[in-house]
């Protein structure tokens, strides 16, 4: 063992020199401890002392780690537009100008300028709903799954509700519509069959302990072949007659009509709210293309009740997502939403568009000495939304030489800025779809570096 040759921590930070003067001295000390306790596990395992040299580059890297935000921006090079775990919907300009200016000083978040007194910070945003909408009122909470939350709580605790067998679902990430009406107080009735449900079977679940009916419209999963369900405004019609509340838990939730783009039709929020829904709840940072939030628009008794509600206030959202939110709903209300939303920008690109992009990137990749090509791909919408469709798209497909895909598909995502790809047919591929055409030089740049890397 060589453990005498390492220095002590005092002797390591003083051979760091003065390059960390701007770094609390408890973090360059704990650097060098843990830089000292990897040198010591290598000895052990039978590897020669590293020198000093080596020690305070070691040191550079740790502190290097420890101060770069984990969380930082990357190219989606996958075709899912809505990428979940790469955050959602990117936000439009407008909407990012306005989280700047808004977090960036004081702002009337719950004050009356008028009066000169307290004000409501649901006030900035419930107009712009309603408008868009045409429902009464609107609530908005931290993301979907909160407004359910809130939902069932304020309305149904302690007493049950109705819900189709086919929909009690697992949406994502371990969000079960079972164990939320559990945890709300709400009792779960299901009715029907996996793939076949009858208003009537509603109807006759009915008793006095019914608090309200909820739909869950399938989102994330498709249901084929002998299958039925009733539509939104047969369901309406069995609570309304019953006096009950219907609740219809869109996920998603867009404002726009999906098949102008070639892709199955998705139920707008205005649809539900005129098939008599008495409460919608959707997604703020999915197909509406916002900041994170949870959005409750209805009738007015109701969404009142669900404000007064204690749990309302741990569930509201900050002035930034107000401000964001406001200036994406602004773009529906302009009748700018598909050329200014990034969402709908990246959905509504012509093909033609995409294989242009493809084929100029390919062109540029073999003139380096990479063995790329333009291909024809399937994207999906993601985020919950459109479940088993897809838009043709365009991207570049790429063979490694040395090594394989998947060593590639890593080298890409160790990248500044980290890509992330699609690996098809032992080929790394880059689906465009979800690739702004600002990014594609730093593609082209971060393919070439990563493919040099593997050589």
């Amino acid at each position: 063992m060589s453990f005498r040759q390492l220095p002590s921590v005092d002797a390591l930070i003083r051979a760091a020199g003065t390059a960390y003067s701007d770094v609390p001295h408890e973090l360059v000390r704990d650097a060098a401890r843990t830089v000292l306790a990897q040198a010591r596990a290598s000895i052990a395992a039978g590897a020669s002392p590293p020198d000093l040299t080596a020690l305070v580059a070691a040191i550079h890297n740790e502190l290097a780690t420890v101060l770069t935000p984990s969380l930082r921006p990357l190219i989606n090079a996958t075709g899912v537009v809505i990428q979940t775990n790469l955050g959602r919907a990117p936000l439009s300009e407008a909407a990012r100008a306005a989280m700047q200016t808004i977090g960036a000083g004081y702002s009337n978040l719950e004050y009356d300028l008028a009066a000169g007194e307290r004000g409501s910070r649901h006030v900035h945003l419930e107009s712009l709903l309603t408008r868009l909408t045409g429902a009464e009122a609107a609530l908005v909470v931290n993301n979907n799954a909160a407004a359910v939350y809130l939902a069932l709580i304020a309305l149904a605790a302690g007493r049950e509700v109705i819900i189709s067998r086919g929909q009690a679902v697992e949406i994502g990430g371990g969000f079960r519509i079972p164990d939320v009406l559990r945890a709300s107080g709400a009792m779960l009735v299901e009715v029907g069959t996996t793939n076949r449900t009858y208003s009537h079977d509603y109807a006759a679940a009915i008793t006095e302990r019914t608090a309200l009916i909820l739909r869950v419209h399938s989102s994330n999963f498709r249901l084929i072949g002998f299958v039925h369900e009733p539509s939104l405004a047969e369901l309406a019609a069995v609570a309304h007659e019953h006096s009950l509340p219907l609740l219809d838990d869109l996920g998603s939730g867009t404002l726009i009509d999906t098949r102008q783009f070639g892709l199955l039709a998705e139920p707008t929020v205005q649809e539900s709210v005129a098939a008599g829904a008495d409460l919608v709840t959707f997604s703020g940072d999915k197909l509406l293309g916002g900041p994170q939030a949870g959005i409750i628009v209805g009738r007015r008794d109701l969404v009142s009740k669900l404000r007064r509600h204690p749990l309302a206030r741990a569930l509201r959202i900050d002035k930034s997502t107000i401000a964001g939110l406001a200036a994406t709903l602004y773009s529906y209300l302009r009748g700018t939403a598909l050329r200014e939303i990034p969402v709908w920008q990246l959905i509504s690109t012509p093909l033609a568009d995409l294989q242009q992009r493809a084929e100029t990137l390919a062109i540029r990749l073999n003139a380096a000495g990479i063995p790329a090509c333009a291909v024809a791909c399937e994207s999906a919408v993601g985020g919950g939304s459109l479940p088993g469709a897809t838009q043709p798209s365009a991207g570049v497909a790429i063979s490694p030489v040395v090594g394989n895909a998947t060593e590639l598909a890593s080298r890409l995502r160790a990248g500044r800025p980290p890509v992330v790809a699609r690996i098809v047919d032992k080929q790394v591929l880059c689906d465009l779809r979800s690739v702004f055409p600002g990014e594609d030089e730093m593609l082209a740049t971060a393919l070439m570096n990563a493919w040099q890397a593997l050589q």
